[in-house]
């Protein structure tokens, strides 16, 4: 709770405290019999209630006034203002029972409603709060062998920054010297640290756990990764749902409706039947303080805003409230395939010895050969042997193109490559058939073996695609440039419904025009990608995700849904936050508008009375609010 919170609540316990003794005393003494006369109680009653309703209610009735003043009069401030006033000039009716106690108290309630709304705002902000905590507030830049401390955009691309433990990273770049565990929670929601080490990228707004870290600058501060989250965020809000417009629509007509059908229920059955004023007044007066549309035009949009502050807190970045309320009607995910259901690197995937030969053997035989090439296959050979080669053993090496490679090992000839260097080294060898890229291995033309190098799968990605169709995701299609057999495997180990091979960055776009064209008039589709070829269809989709860790400028920028540590299944998490988001705020509409046409209508008949309006009003608004944080709460 903030300063200007903690003085609100403040003012309104002063009110509360001088409120229940007035109350207990006007109900409980026989005021009439005390002071002579009713009139006399009345006036007492008047001045006493008076007190505590000007102590909690007098911003209320200067906002009225400035809304008459600037010609922007129909809003609570106004409706609340005209019915306590109201309650309380009920006195000038002797023939009427004077409302002094329900005018202060619907004040004093209606304050409590707006203290606790304004407390929830503060509430749902904390998460986005948070996340603008990322922004670093120094740089240490080595000059001359010093560091100094320098402001983050006056850090130029190249410079080396210093990361000391307990700093947030400042900008992106890349690691020179040291290791360390990184926590990245703020930015992609995971909880466990991560490690890195000299080569290894690093993102500005992570912080630095461990080691001191050497970092080559690689992107000015203006283009870094916390600088476009903190974009995202800050423009988020200004983005509004159908839902949200609707309700400002909604109470800009609603608001001067009901406050003329109010002024109207009390002149005109007095006037032209020659009914009681003092009743009609009193049905008018509960009229407007039951029509008060505080409960719609405040837990709607805080729905929306609890909705994307709780997704980015799991490193899900909505841009706004439009996008969120879209991707509740997603019921077609279309994916891109490398870098987005696949890590995009090359790994090992299979290893196939001969007989008599161990899996151990034919990786070193396989790293030993593959040793000076600096090709992403050779290199994923390497890694999966995992151990270093000694150089001193090698020899002659020699690269035949198209083919594969030929070095000496200890002096005798070892051959790795396609089935065409088996065929001309004349080695029996036993072909592969699985999909991938196949890497034969032979030693003085002995057949050991064949490894199966591929894009690995995100080890997430299957769950990712039975999450979708568990939430009732009905079509996972995937795009992609891959050839057919490799994009088949693929859809075939995941369970995608449908997949399209061989595309061409504007053969994507076709091709997703024609999934759009068969979708129906509710339906969306979203389309997940992170390279720049992605852009155009990420554009054209109902909802653009992209891979925001290792997705390209273009990707996060095209698209309307950021998934900050590429994990696919956030896909899922993302589309039921938007529908609980949805759900709460239906939910709240029927119910603010239920409860209030309900006793509308008891109050214009005569049957509701000033305490059933106070519910009816601040009652349902804070019903409605505490709905809303619900939002807030993800898994």
């Amino acid at each position: 709770m903030n300063k200007k919170q903690r003085k609100w609540r403040n003012r309104i316990l002063v009110a509360l405290a001088i409120f229940i003794p007035v109350f207990l005393v006007t109900e409980l003494l026989p005021l009439e019999e005390m002071l002579g006369s009713k009139q006399a109680a009345v006036l007492v009653e008047f001045a006493l209630f008076l007190v505590p309703y000007l102590i909690s209610g007098y911003d209320v009735l200067r906002k009225a006034v400035l809304g008459i003043i600037h010609r922007q009069p129909f809003d609570e401030s106004l409706l609340m203002t005209i019915a306590t006033l109201g309650a309380f000039a009920l006195v000038v009716f002797p023939e009427g029972d004077p409302h002094m106690a329900e005018g202060a108290a619907v004040m004093l309630f209606y304050q409590v409603g707006e203290l606790f709304q304004s407390y929830a705002v503060s509430k749902s902000r904390k998460s986005i709060a948070d996340m603008m905590d990322i922004a670093p507030e120094f740089a240490n830049v080595e000059r001359d062998g010093q560091l100094e401390e320098i402001d983050p955009d006056e850090v130029a691309v190249g410079d080396i920054i210093v990361v000391k433990p307990g700093e947030r990273v400042p900008l992106d770049g890349v690691v020179l010297e040291g290791t360390s565990s990184l926590d990245t929670r703020a930015l992609t929601g995971e909880s466990l640290p991560r490690k890195s080490a000299e080569g290894d990228e690093v993102t500005s707004g992570c912080v630095n756990l461990t080691g001191v870290l050497r970092v080559s600058v690689t992107k000015p501060y203006g283009e870094s990764t916390v600088q476009r989250i903190l974009e995202l965020v800050e423009n988020a809000s200004d983005k509004k749902a159908r839902t949200e417009n609707f309700i400002t629509r909604f109470a800009r007509i609603y608001t001067p409706v009901v406050s003329v059908a109010a002024l109207l229920l009390a002149l005109v059955p007095p006037l032209m039947l020659g009914e009681s004023w003092a009743s009609w007044v009193e049905r008018a007066l509960i009229f407007l303080v039951v029509s008060c549309p505080c409960a719609l035009v405040i837990s709607v949009p805080l729905s929306f805003f609890g909705g994307i502050g709780g997704a980015s807190r799991l490193g899900i970045l909505i841009k706004g409230g439009n996008y969120l309320e879209a991707l509740s009607q997603v019921d077609t995910v279309v994916f891109d395939k490398t870098g987005t259901l696949t890590t995009g690197t090359f790994q090992v995937v299979e290893v196939n010895p001969a007989e008599g030969i161990t899996e151990e053997e034919l990786l070193e035989a396989a790293a030993a050969v593959e040793n000076y090439s600096d090709h992403p296959i050779a290199q994923s050979v390497r890694a999966a042997y995992g151990k270093p080669i000694d150089q001193t053993r090698l020899s002659q090496a020699e690269e035949i193109s198209g083919h594969g490679v030929k070095t000496l090992v200890d002096g005798t000839p070892v051959a790795a490559g396609n089935d065409k260097l088996m065929t001309a080294e004349g080695v029996a060898f036993t072909p592969c058939t699985a999909v991938g890229t196949i890497i034969y291995v032979a030693r003085n033309r002995q057949f050991l073996g064949s490894l199966v190098i591929a894009d690995a799968l995100k080890t997430d990605a299957r769950q990712a695609i039975n999450q979708l169709h568990s939430i009732g995701v009905k079509r996972c299609v995937m795009l992609t440039g891959d050839r057919a057999e490799v994009a088949h495997d693929i859809a075939g180990r995941l369970g995608l419904d449908d997949v399209r091979a061989q595309l061409l960055p504007q053969d994507k776009v076709e091709e997703f025009e024609q999934i759009l064209a068969g979708q129906g008039d509710k339906s969306r589709t979203a389309f997940v990608g992170d390279g720049i070829n992605d852009a155009p269809v990420l554009t054209r989709a109902d909802v653009g995700i992209a891979m925001g860790a290792l997705g390209s400028d273009a990707a996060i920028e095209a698209a309307d849904v950021v998934l900050m540590d590429d994990a696919p299944s956030k896909i899922a998490t993302s589309i039921r936050v938007a529908r609980k988001t949805m759900g709460i705020a239906r939910q709240n509409i029927a119910f603010a508008l239920g409860v209030k046409l309900l006793v509308l209508i008891l109050a214009a008949i005569g049957i509701a009375n000033m305490w059933l309006a106070v519910f009816a009003d601040v009652g349902v608004a804070v019903i409605a609010i505490l709905n809303a944080i619900r939002c807030m709460s993800v898994k």
